[in-house]
């Protein structure tokens, strides 16, 4: 695939690299663009040094020159949370295509069958969607879901009570009201990697208030999900994500997904979107 000179996704920070695996070198790609991470905390592409930034427990990198830092996440800062990186996971499909999966729930049931979802508990209640102009974010709240099972340590079916953010086009986070402490909220975020406009590979990062499940089931928990996920989103035609009107018919349940796609647009985002001409590599 070409590498891309779409300069809205050129200016922006991506995640790379997780912190605690800094110790080798490795060749890849960053929108397209062939970039070297590593040794040690730093990033080139040929031989220009990128500049770096360290947060959530990883490197962040950028090929353009940002209009502004990285979004922040108060839970980060909270001293009694576990920070639970996930690793990452390589998907032939578009970023984009991955942070809307992430924020539609009507595919819990089937996708996610007895862990975020079951039949006949199917519907999506209504919810509210909305671009926040003055932090240029995507926000879905008041979002409920029966999911029968809660966490990794809680078996019993409730119905979650969910927020939904997209503070960057390549980053989506849930907020999910905590059980065990219902005036707290678990943070989940998923970091992605865009290598090529239909090839990215994507980090789950918790910062979760659960103190009884061991690291294992934590992980293991995500990692299924996410694993799951994959299945479904590399087998989405195309792989890149339309932007057109009516390119794809919306539910009510895809507000969020509309919100989405509108605030792409209106940032004349072009790279993993049908709208940018690419080579597509042979699958």
């Amino acid at each position: 695939m070409s590498a891309t000179q779409d300069p809205v996704a050129l200016n922006a920070w991506y995640a790379v690299a997780t912190l605690a695996d800094l110790d080798r070198v490795e060749d890849t790609k960053l929108l397209g663009h062939p970039i070297t991470i590593g040794p040690g905390r730093q990033v080139t592409s040929g031989a220009r040094a990128l500049p770096v930034r360290e947060k959530f427990g990883c490197l962040w990198t950028t090929l353009g020159t940002p209009g502004r830092e990285i979004f922040d996440i108060a839970e980060a800062g909270e001293p009694d949370r576990r920070f639970v990186p996930c690793g990452w996971v390589t998907m032939r499909a578009s970023g984009l295509r991955v942070v809307e999966n992430f924020l539609d729930m009507a595919h819990f049931p089937f996708v996610h069958t007895d862990i975020l979802g079951s039949e006949p508990h199917t519907e999506v209640p209504g919810y509210k969607s909305e671009i926040r102009r003055e932090v240029d974010e995507v926000w879905a709240t008041n979002c409920t879901f029966f999911q029968p099972q809660m966490t990794s340590t809680r078996p019993e079916g409730e119905f979650a009570r969910l927020t939904y953010r997209v503070p960057d086009p390549f980053v989506v986070m849930l907020y999910r009201v905590c059980p065990s402490a219902p005036e707290r909220q678990d943070a989940i975020a998923l970091f992605i990697h865009p290598i090529e406009a239909g090839l990215c590979r994507a980090q789950p990062v918790m910062y979760l208030l659960d103190q009884q499940a061991t690291q294992t089931q934590l992980l293991r928990f995500e990692q299924v999900i996410f694993l799951q996920d994959r299945i479904i989103v590399e087998n989405q035609r195309p792989l890149l994500l339309p932007l057109e009107p009516r390119a794809e018919i919306p539910t009510r349940a895809d507000s969020s997904s509309i919100a989405y796609r509108r605030w792409l647009k209106e940032k004349g985002l072009t790279f993993g979107t049908t709208a940018e001409p690419v080579a597509m590599a042979a699958e």
